[in-house]
C-alpha cells in the first residue's frame, strides 16, 4: 500500500521566484558576503523590525527550497534552509521542509536525521498542521504505522486545515496496513464527507464495501467514481471493481466486456492475475 505524499505545494510562478531572489539579494552588503540577519535598508525606512525581517527571510529561503526540491535540486534546497535556519532558528516550517528533503534524498543516514527535523517543528509550532500530515507520510514509509496513525489523526480533525482531506486519506490506507479495517472505512467516510470527490475514498470504500457484500452501496460509489474519472482510462483496480460488481449482479456481458478489457490492456497486473484465479474457480472468495 502507497501512502499518499501531500508534503506540500511549491507551485510557484517563476515571477515570485525572481521578485524573491531580488528581495534576499537586496540585503546583501557585498556580492561575497550572503544573506544577512540584519534589518533592510531603504532610503525612506532606515530600518524595519528585525525580528520581522528575519521570519520574512526564513519564510523566503524555505519557499526558495521547496521549489528546488519540487525539481529535484537538492543541494541547492539543503543551502536555502541553512539560510533560513541561520535568519530565524525557530521557523518551524524550515524544519519540516528540512525534513521532507532528507526524506527525499533517501539515505539511511538522512532517514534517520528527518524525524528530529519534523519533531522539532511540530515542538516550534503544535499547531503547524501541515507538518504532522507529513511527518505522518514519514512514519509510513518507515513502517512505523501506529505512530503515522496519531500525527493523520490530528491532521484529519484539523477543521480549516487545507490538507484535511488528504490527511484522512492517510489515515485510511494506514489503519488498511495495519488491517483495522473499521477504522479504516470511518477514516475514508470522514474523507468522502469533507469533500464529496475524493477519489481515494471512493475507491478504497468499493473495495471494503464488496467485501461486506453492501453491493448496492458499493455500485452506488463505483457509479461516482466512473463520473469523476470519465476523461481518463480506466485503471486496472477500476475494471476489477466493476467486475466484481457485474458478477455480483449476474451481469454476464458486463463481466465478460471488463474482464477482456482488463487482461488485454494490462496482463501483467496483480488484478489480472486475480481475476484469471477467479475465473479458474469462481466459486472461491477474490483474494
Amino acid at each position: 500500500m502507497r501512502i499518499q505524499l501531500q508534503h506540500f505545494s511549491i507551485g510557484i510562478p517563476a515571477a515570485v521566484i525572481l521578485s524573491m531572489t531580488m528581495l534576499l539579494n537586496g540585503c546583501q552588503t557585498a556580492p561575497d558576503s550572503g544573506i544577512k540577519t540584519a534589518q533592510y535598508q531603504t532610503s525612506t525606512q532606515p530600518s524595519n523590525n528585525y525580528n520581522r525581517d528575519k521570519g520574512e527571510i526564513a519564510k523566503i529561503r524555505t519557499t526558495l527550497a521547496a521549489e528546488y526540491i519540487r525539481k529535484n535540486k537538492l543541494d541547492a534546497a539543503q543551502r536555502e534552509l541553512e539560510k533560513a535556519f541561520a535568519a530565524d532558528s525557530r521557523y518551524a516550517p524550515a524544519y519540516d521542509m528540512m525534513g521532507i528533503l532528507l526524506q527525499q534524498e533517501g539515505s539511511t543516514i538522512n532517514l534517520q536525521k528527518a524525524d528530529g527535523f519534523f519533531k522539532k517543528a511540530i515542538a516550534l509550532d503544535a499547531e503547524f498542521v501541515q507538518a504532522r500530515n507529513n511527518y505522518g507520510v514519514y512514519l509510513s514509509q518507515m513502517k512505523r504505522y501506529p505512530e503515522a496513525v496519531q500525527q493523520f489523526e490530528v491532521a484529519g480533525a484539523a477543521l480549516g486545515y487545507e490538507g484535511r482531506i488528504g490527511a484522512l486519506e492517510n489515515l485510511g490506507r494506514t489503519y488498511l496496513v495495519l488491517g483495522n479495517k473499521p477504522a479504516a472505512t470511518q477514516a475514508f467516510i470522514r474523507a468522502l464527507e469533507g469533500n464529496r470527490n475524493s477519489i481515494i475514498a471512493h475507491i478504497e470504500l468499493v473495495d471494503l464495501l464488496l467485501e461486506q457484500n453492501r453491493i448496492a452501496q458499493a455500485q452506488s460509489l463505483y457509479e461516482e467514481t466512473g463520473q469523476l474519472l470519465r476523461h481518463e482510462p480506466q485503471s486496472p483496480r477500476l475494471l476489477l471493481q466493476g467486475i466484481k460488481l457485474a458478477a455480483a449482479h449476474g451481469n454476464i456481458n458486463d463481466r465478460q466486456a471488463l474482464a477482456q478489457q482488463l487482461l488485454s490492456s494490462y496482463p501483467l497486473s496483480s488484478e489480472a492475475k486475480q481475476l484469471k484465479t477467479w475465473l479458474n474457480n469462481p466459486e472461491a472468495s477474490w483474494k
